[in-house]
């Protein structure tokens, strides 16, 4: 997994750092230049790395540090503190609520896997003792239904769709009240995967979203396109109000640290490490991440 490996490399600088004699500058700058190239090779966007290495320099003022003060703990420190600034979303998670009804809109690009995720997602919290179900309102993609379908089956969560009824905004609302009259207290809506210049697809999605009254709206994007994900997203939210990101194909990738660049669009983000099944899922906070590290 792409984080793991820039977990990897940052201790390692830090460990380099700590095994020094003598703390100085050149070490500090040594430390700092590896942990600059470790962002940058996985895709962190050059403005965080630079305005991170500024602050962490402003910070760490070594001339001015009494004699007794520990450098080593210091700069290990303001490193930790400013990955974790560049993390944070600064918005609270939106909160399930157990025995209330919840619903959950998915969007995203096309093969983004996020038919997949959707049961991932509903699954991860089956398991913790919410009641979800699953809509497919993904009318343009043939065989959308039947995924969904093949994989809630799996998975023991029920499901809602059509193979005749050709209106998404009809089938989500009509799933969402099912759903509701059964007492589920996760309903995930599934919509069909667009691109931001598809502007009848977007139009499409916006009615989905107003007919079906989402708590929160989640982006999902492939790890794979990099720094690009940020206009993509950027589109998506103009449509619809998304609050969160599912990053996913993380282990399969290295330009995953350009997924931090959605950050600037201040949603509570997440990661999702797609593996070889469907049942094993990682749900990482952005906010959180500083553990990997």
């Amino acid at each position: 997994m792409v984080l793991a490996q820039l977990g990897g490399s940052i201790s390692r600088a830090l460990q380099q750092m700590s095994n020094a004699t003598i703390i100085d500058e050149k070490v500090l700058n040594e430390c700092l230049n590896e942990i600059t190239r470790a962002l940058l090779q996985a895709d962190v966007q050059f403005k965080l790395v630079r305005d991170m290495s500024t602050n962490i320099k402003k910070i760490v003022n070594l001339e001015d540090l009494a004699a007794g003060h520990n450098k080593r703990r210091i700069i290990q420190q303001a490193v930790y503190n400013e990955l974790c600034k560049i993390l944070d979303p600064g918005k609270p998670a939106f909160t399930l609520k157990k025995g209330k009804p919840s619903v959950v809109m998915f969007v995203g690009l096309q093969g983004s896997g996020k038919t997949t995720t959707c049961t991932k997602y509903a699954y991860h919290h089956q398991k913790r003792g919410w009641k979800p179900a699953l809509v497919c309102a993904d009318t343009f993609r043939a065989g959308a239904f039947d995924q969904l379908k093949q994989n809630a089956t799996k998975a023991k969560i029920p499901f809602y769709g059509s193979y005749t009824e050709s209106d998404p905004v009809k089938i989500a609302v009509d799933g969402v009240e099912t759903f509701k009259k059964e007492n589920c207290d996760l309903i995930i809506v599934d919509t069909s995967g667009r691109h931001k210049q598809e502007a009848a697809l977007f139009e499409e999605m916006r009615q989905v979203s107003v007919a079906a009254k989402p708590d929160l709206v989640i982006f999902v994007m492939d790890s794979s396109i990099g720094q690009a994900a940020f206009d993509q997203a950027q589109a998506f939210r103009q449509s619809v109000a998304v609050g969160a990101v599912i990053i996913t194909k993380m282990d399969g990738h290295a330009k995953g640290g350009g997924a931090l660049k959605l950050l600037q669009l201040k949603v509570q983000s997440y990661l999702l490490e797609l593996v070889n099944t469907w049942t094993s899922l990682k749900f990482l906070m952005l906010n959180h991440l500083s553990a990997v590290f």
